[in-house]
């Protein structure tokens, strides 16, 4: 049984050492000329300003829980609205209900996110 997943194995440590022989060998013989301003924290092309320890704002995440909201919403649903006509004939309202519930779900997210005003864009 274990025979059989001895290529596996070899091509796991073929690609790990292969990785590894890269970055040794670009350490190696790639330049490094460190200077002042390469040394420097790069902070979308400004000069950082404060403490890299500071607080974000909430808006910050409520934004990203829309985009991952809006993310799975896309990736569950639009599937099923393609094969929707399939399933309703194969299982009828059963086809809706699973779909139902997880919208209802979804849509608490969004409501939660709309009552902490992440959708307020000052």
């Amino acid at each position: 049984m274990i025979e059989q997943y001895i290529p596996i194995f070899m091509v796991m440590v073929f690609a790990i050492i292969f990785g590894l022989g890269v970055i040794f060998a670009s350490k190696i013989f790639g330049p490094n000329r460190p200077n002042k301003f390469k040394l420097m924290p790069y902070e979308s092309g400004k000069d950082p300003v404060g403490d890299a320890r500071e607080r974000m704002s909430i808006k910050y995440y409520l934004v990203a829980m829309l985009f991952i909201i809006f993310d799975i919403e896309v990736i569950f649903v639009y599937p099923w609205g393609v094969e929707f006509k399939k399933l309703f004939a194969d299982f009828g309202i059963l086809a809706f209900t699973p779909m139902l519930v997880f919208l209802i779900v979804l849509e608490l997210g969004f409501l939660y996110i709309y009552v902490k005003g992440g959708l307020k864009w000052d």
